[in-house]
C-alpha cells in the first residue's frame, strides 16, 4: 500500500513534535493517518516546514486560530512553509484519489485564510481544541465517517488497483493496463480524482518508494535517481538525510 512520507522535520530542531497514526480498520481504505504537529514551547527561530511531494489530500485544522482551515492537496515537487514560532496543527491525511468533493474547495499547500467552504471544519476545528490529540482519533474518526455518508470521499478503485501493482509499473501505458482503462480514461481520471497528470502521479509514487528505501526499483541507474529526487526535493538524497528525519 502507497505509505507516503509527508514531512521532512529538520534534525536540529528537537523542539518539534510530529506524531502520526493510522486509522481505524474500517477507514484504511480511505484515511492514510491522522497527522498531530505542534511546538511545545515557541522556538527561536522561524520553523520552516519541508513539504514532500505525495500524492495524498489532506484536511488541514490549525488548532491556534480555529477559522483557519481547510482541504489541502501537494504539487509534484517540494514545497517549504514558514509556520513561525509557534504552531499547532492537527491533520486527516487521505489515501490517493479518495476525495469526491467538490475540487475548487482543494488548495495547494499551506491553509492561511479562514475557512469560507461548506463543510463544518470550524465546528471540527473547535470541538479537536478541547481535546487531547489521544481522545481526538475517535473525533477524527466520526467526521470521516460523516464523510463517507455524503458521499465525500470513496474507495478509488483505479487508483486501488495502481498501488497493488507497483512494483510491475513503469511507465504510464503499465497504470492503464493494470487499472483496465485507457490511457485517455486514466488521464482524465486521475486528473478528476489525483488533481495529477498519470506521469506526475507514477513520479510522484516513485520518489515515496524512494523515500521508503526502495531507491532503485523504478529508476534507470543511481545517476537518474539522483537527479530525479533533487529536481523533486532540491536535494541531493545525501543532502536530505543529513538535513531532516523523514
Amino acid at each position: 500500500m502507497y505509505d507516503p512520507k509527508g514531512n521532512g522535520k529538520e534534525k536540529s530542531v528537537q523542539a518539534v513534535q510530529f506524531v502520526e497514526v493510522e486509522p481505524p480498520n474500517h477507514l484504511r481504505g480511505i484515511v492514510h493517518r491522522f497527522l498531530e504537529l505542534k511546538t511545545e514551547e515557541p522556538l527561536t527561530a522561524d520553523y520552516r516546514f519541508h513539504a514532500l511531494p505525495d500524492a495524498c489530500t489532506y484536511i488541514v485544522l490549525n488548532q491556534l486560530d480555529r477559522m483557519i482551515t481547510g482541504v489541502a492537496k501537494l504539487r509534484a515537487t517540494s514545497e517549504e512553509f514558514n509556520l513561525g514560532k509557534r504552531f499547532h496543527f492537527v491533520n486527516i491525511r487521505f489515501l490517493p484519489g479518495v476525495w469526491q468533493g467538490d475540487p475548487e474547495q482543494i488548495v495547494h499547500g499551506a491553509v492561511e485564510v479562514p475557512y469560507a467552504g461548506d463543510l463544518p471544519l470550524t465546528d471540527l476545528n473547535e470541538e479537536l481544541s478541547k481535546q487531547s490529540f489521544a481522545n481526538c482519533q475517535l473525533i477524527l474518526a466520526g467526521f470521516v465517517e460523516m464523510l463517507i455518508e455524503k458521499r465525500l470521499v470513496a474507495p478509488n478503485p483505479v487508483v486501488e488497483k495502481i498501488l497493488r501493482n507497483l512494483d510491475d509499473i513503469h511507465s504510464v501505458s503499465d497504470m492503464a493496463e493494470f487499472s483496465g482503462i485507457s490511457p485517455r480514461q486514466l488521464q482524465r481520471t486521475l486528473r478528476r480524482t489525483t488533481g495529477f497528470a498519470p506521469h506526475d502521479f507514477l513520479k510522484v509514487l516513485r520518489l515515496q518508494q524512494a523515500l521508503n528505501g526502495e531507491n532503485t526499483w523504478s529508476y534507470a541507474d543511481q545517476s537518474h535517481f539522483i537527479h530525479s529526487f533533487r529536481k523533486a526535493t532540491g536535494y541531493t538524497p545525501g543532502r536530505y538525510s543529513r538535513k531532516f528525519d523523514v
